[in-house]
């Protein structure tokens, strides 16, 4: 073979042999982070909100104490899971004026290493927009919810208490009365002023006879209770633990992306304990024996 076509070869086998080698020389670029499952963080202003705006005060926790009595716990409006409508008894009781946002639900996080909230998919389309700090928290589980209130020394509320803290003891079916004003609630919509969730207590009439805030709207709820299709069952709060008759726990109230006829305080949805969403989110309760440590519990409602 002629010298100059062996140097001719040789100079394309190494010219082939180090393209690869020279791409692991340099390395890969990695792909760009997908904003759908951008975690969670404190630090991202409020729904609403401009970088360069002043940071939005923090909501500070506040309980409310439930006195003692009787209430009007389900309807016999609504459907067969929210009957028989009847008088129940309950001892006074705790529980959070608003549900629990993402500023106090992430000093959990930070110290106790729980997983922070976020989706457990790429399913999760408005992520950015769930993040202020005075945002209700979303996509926690059950578990999630009942290890917060633990670590807070409290409980999530059963749901005959949920019930008779959003709905006063007169039988209301809408925390400011009988009339189903759908718009003064954060449910599905943009005609309530937001497409996402609002910072807790941003709607006045979303408030219960005893001051609680955000029970018809904003997200719903996790409550206590193993789900049962009749309320009758476990309307005290000492119910039996139903694990073993289908594996759901209760929701109660409604949330942003709520739509219906049928949306009212007494409604009942359930779900897997296990599962995690944008329009899931939860607050906490605490017995009457529970004392007043701080300024951050309060008796009554506001005015």
């Amino acid at each position: 073979m002629d010298g100059r076509l062996k140097l001719i070869l040789l100079a394309v086998i190494v010219f082939m042999v180090g393209m690869p080698v020279s791409g692991i020389l340099r390395g890969t670029k990695s792909p760009p982070p997908d904003p759908e499952l951008a975690e969670v963080v404190e630090s991202v202003p409020a729904t609403g909100s401009s970088p360069s705006a002043p940071p939005q005060p923090i909501i500070q926790e506040e309980m409310v104490f439930i006195p003692s009595g009787q209430f009007i716990q389900g309807t016999s409006q609504g459907g067969f899971n929210e009957r028989p409508e009847r008088l129940v008894t309950l001892e006074g009781f705790w529980i959070d004026r608003y549900e629990v946002t993402n500023h106090h639900y992430l000093a959990f996080v930070e110290q106790t290493g729980h997983r922070k909230p976020g989706p457990p998919s790429r399913y999760a389309k408005r992520l950015a927009q769930l993040r202020g700090p005075n945002q209700p928290v979303a996509y926690v589980s059950w578990y999630d919810a009942d290890a917060y209130c633990r670590w807070k020394g409290k409980r999530l509320p059963k749901e005959a208490e949920w019930e008779k803290a959003m709905r006063g003891i007169d039988g209301r079916l809408w925390p400011w009365g009988n009339s189903p004003r759908i718009h003064k609630a954060n449910l599905g919509g943009r005609e309530d002023g937001y497409e996402a969730t609002a910072s807790v207590g941003s709607f006045p009439l979303d408030r219960s006879p005893f001051g609680v805030h955000d029970g018809f709207g904003n997200l719903m709820e996790w409550a206590d209770n193993w789900y049962e299709e009749q309320t009758r069952h476990h309307s005290e709060p000492g119910e039996a633990n139903f694990a073993d008759r289908g594996g759901y726990k209760t929701l109660r109230g409604a949330g942003y992306t709520s739509h219906g006829s049928d949306l009212r305080i007494t409604a009942r949805n359930f779900m897997v304990p296990d599962f995690r969403d944008e329009t899931i989110g939860f607050r906490c309760a605490a017995a009457s024996e529970r004392k007043t440590p701080d300024r951050t519990l309060a008796a009554g409602p506001q005015d």
